[in-house]
């Protein structure tokens, strides 16, 4: 679906849903339409740009949203650049809205608008490496930020978030969907798969939950989900977040860059930034090679539940899955 048909049909529920907050909407232009559809207004009263987002009907409960500005709002609290969130006139988090055309029924909820570039736009625009070297030492030491805040965090009593644990990766049912069942995989590949999904089920049982290690975590924070304003970054689109280990949060910051050339140098960037907030201990840090595979698992998962998208680069990102988990099978033998 284009971006016109896109717009035509969700402005009504767009509409619709702006009635319940407290400003006064002054058009409505629509900025991103992947899983949720998001829309940028401005309350005419002050010019204060918002964002509107229409969540996907099926991936979280009500519950789950509402637990994800929760967190959103202990951030801001710590002093973590997030957008925040802003509540209806009646004091919800979310206003239910029905899509007229397709007759889906949405929860739609708005936060405050952020200026600034997206960091990966900004790297593929050709920034110099040591610019770029410099926003992952930020990234770095905002990462730590959110990970010593959340490690000292008590979440109240209701709150929820999906689990990035050994049945959130590696169940029958895995969060992002069964990468073994990708249809591009040859029935070798497959079986590779399947072993490599046994082994690292049986690591992830194994390994800590102290909450010095295993928290809530952003668990999307790539640099398509960080914005630049004059040397300021931004945190957004937590949509993703849930409870998982760090480690896994700081191997999706490089995964994109494996192989690159440049990685060596932005991951020194990142660990640097990150020592100068937090500790980083030498059994976490030898998790990370191992948390970019299980980030490539499920990118492969995500991929096979929505055969509509064609990533440009699915075929070099299966490849080095694959490398990787012959590399794991290697290592710990066919026993693990």
């Amino acid at each position: 679906m284009g971006k016109a048909a896109v717009a035509a049909t969700f402005a009504p529920a767009a509409q619709a849903a702006l009635a319940a907050f407290p400003i006064e909407p002054d058009g409505l232009e629509l900025v991103a339409m992947a899983e949720n559809i998001t829309w940028r207004v401005t309350d005419r009263r002050d010019g204060t740009p918002w964002v509107l987002k229409l969540h996907r009907p099926w991936y979280h409960t009500r519950d789950e949203l509402i637990s994800e500005r929760v967190w959103v709002r202990a951030l801001a609290e710590a002093g973590v650049a997030v957008p925040l969130p802003l509540r209806t006139c009646t004091g919800e988090e979310f206003v239910s809205v029905v899509v007229p055309q397709t007759g889906e029924r949405r929860l739609a909820g708005m936060t405050r608008w952020t200026d600034g570039r997206i960091m990966a736009a900004a790297m593929r625009e050709g920034a110099d490496p040591q610019t770029v070297e410099t926003w992952f030492e930020q990234l770095g030491a905002l990462s730590a930020c959110m990970h010593e805040q959340a490690a000292r965090w008590q979440a109240p009593a209701g709150f929820t978030r999906p689990a990035l644990d050994a049945d959130g990766f590696m169940g029958d049912a895995p969060h992002w969907g069964p990468f073994w069942e990708h249809p591009s995989l040859t029935s070798g590949e497959r079986q590779l798969f399947l072993a490599t999904r046994r082994r690292l089920a049986t690591m992830l049982e194994r390994m800590s939950r102290d909450p010095s290690v295993y928290s809530v975590i952003h668990a999307d924070m790539h640099p398509g989900n960080i914005l630049i304003d004059d040397g300021r970054l931004t945190v957004i689109d937590f949509d993703d977040a849930a409870w998982g280990w760090y480690a896994y949060d700081m191997a999706v910051v490089l995964m994109n860059y494996q192989g690159g050339p440049h990685l060596a140098a932005f991951e020194r960037a990142y660990l640097g930034g990150y020592r100068s907030v937090r500790p980083i201990a030498a059994e976490v840090l030898a998790l990370v090679p191992l948390f970019r595979l299980i980030r490539g698992l499920a990118q492969i998962g995500w991929y096979h539940q929505r055969p509509e998208i064609r990533p440009p680069r699915f075929d070099e990102l299966k490849a080095l899955t694959l490398e990787q988990c012959a590399a794991l099978g290697r290592s710990f033998g066919p026993s693990l």
